[in-house]
């Protein structure tokens, strides 16, 4: 990625891009996850059921996933503060919409196209946040860029569900709509101009996997522990109201708590990950299975609802951030197409865990939608751990300095 030492905007206005780019990621997080709390008042006022509701989640995941390489593509010779800027008005759009639709259809297809936007800011949002600042800065751009998803989960999704309680869904959406308005003038308004000069071709993201065994094999533990976390995660709402009978404030609390554990994951993960990257997933992959274990088992009561919910946010919050550095040693070279590749792995799965956690409440009822959780997190350490790794330190040098900060992929 082209960056330069001798650069030419100030300092004051690259980092406020830097920060511009920030509170974009945020705007896009919380979009994507804000149905998550909000699956039992949408599938009441709508009249459809919780797993019907998962489809918000479930259509976004699927375009920000399977989009993400041909859109890119195809505006290779967009200069990126235009399509930023694009990108974030499709998102104000979208959640208008989503706020005074009339109907569940309308909704969906809303979604759907948020999810483009969201795909493709994947693609080039922290790339954006680099070039912004001289070269010998890129890293703690791209770190401070990324801990917008830290600020999503302890902010965002928790404010968005306790707004919910005071007002309504659809006024959470509006007051989101308005946000993305306000982060689209700040884009247009700080970031200079941005030609694209380091653009993903289709050929060459699906070329890679084919090519790197060492990759196919990260993506391939991404996935499995992505569709059970989601597909757990999606119906965190129905679950503690079924098996706990928890009220919509205590349920923004543990919200609020999880997101934490997120942020804490994250930072502890920064510093082990460094040292040994594999052990550090493997360890954060078992917090995660024994998780979803005391939810089942435990989380009837408050304080094994605290500890299971702790425990969940601390061990996903690393694991995400060592999927990513994972990614990064396994294609140093190419480091677009990679996260290109990430972007469709992930956001793919996010989609297909929320359709089978709806199948499996809708059918076989919430509990059900955890222990598939369980499955499929179980099998992803069970990959890791029959595969072979380097017990040292993997993470490149440039890779690692980006890990100083909270890192979470969405």
């Amino acid at each position: 990625m082209a960056t330069q030492d001798e650069h030419p905007n100030s300092a004051v206005r690259s980092w406020l891009g830097v920060s511009a780019i920030t509170a974009s990621l945020f705007i896009f997080v919380t979009t994507e996850l804000m149905p998550v709390g909000l699956l039992t008042p949408v599938s009441t006022s709508l009249n459809i059921s919780v797993g019907v509701a998962g489809l918000m989640v479930t259509l976004y995941g699927i375009s920000a996933g399977l989009g993400v390489p041909f859109i890119v593509a195809w505006t290779r010779r967009l200069n990126r503060r235009v399509l930023l800027s694009a990108l974030l008005a499709i998102l104000a759009l979208g959640n208008l919409i989503t706020a005074i639709s009339p109907n569940y259809p309308l909704v969906l297809t809303a979604r759907l196209i948020m999810g483009f936007a969201n795909g493709v800011f994947w693609a080039i949002g922290v790339g954006m946040a680099m070039r912004l600042v001289p070269g010998r800065h890129a890293s703690r751009a791209a770190a401070v860029a990324l801990s917008g998803i830290s600020i999503a989960t302890v902010v965002g999704m928790p404010l968005g569900t306790f707004l919910e309680s005071l007002t309504s869904w659809r006024t959470t959406f509006l007051i989101w709509s308005g946000l993305s308005a306000l982060v689209f003038l700040a884009v247009a308004a700080i970031i200079p101009s941005l030609p694209s000069d380091n653009a993903v071709s289709v050929r060459e993201v699906f070329k890679l996997p084919l090519e790197n065994a060492r990759l196919r094999m990260v993506m391939f533990t991404v996935v499995l522990y992505v569709l059970g976390h989601f597909g757990a995660y999606t119906f965190i709402r129905p679950f503690l109201e079924n098996n706990s009978s928890a009220t919509p404030a205590y349920i923004t609390g543990l919200l609020i708590i999880y997101g934490a554990g997120g942020a804490a994951g994250n930072f502890i993960a920064g510093y082990t990950s460094t040292k040994n990257l594999r052990a550090s997933f493997i360890v954060a992959c078992t917090g995660l299975v024994a998780s979803l274990l005391l939810l089942l088992t435990i989380g009837h009561g408050q304080a094994g609802l605290i500890v299971s919910v702790v425990l969940w946010g601390v061990s996903f919050g690393a694991m995400n951030l060592c999927q990513i550095n994972m990614t990064l040693a396994a294609a140093p070279d190419t480091f677009e197409a990679a996260m290109s590749l990430n972007t469709l792995g992930y956001n793919t799965s996010i989609a297909l865990g929320a359709l089978f956690g709806g199948l499996f409440a809708d059918h076989s009822g919430v509990r059900s939608v955890f222990w598939f959780g369980v499955a499929l997190t179980a099998a992803s350490l069970l990959v890791t751990l029959s595969s072979r790794g380097k017990p040292t330190r993997t993470v490149p040098d440039d890779a690692s300095a980006a890990s100083d900060q909270p890192v979470l992929q969405s």
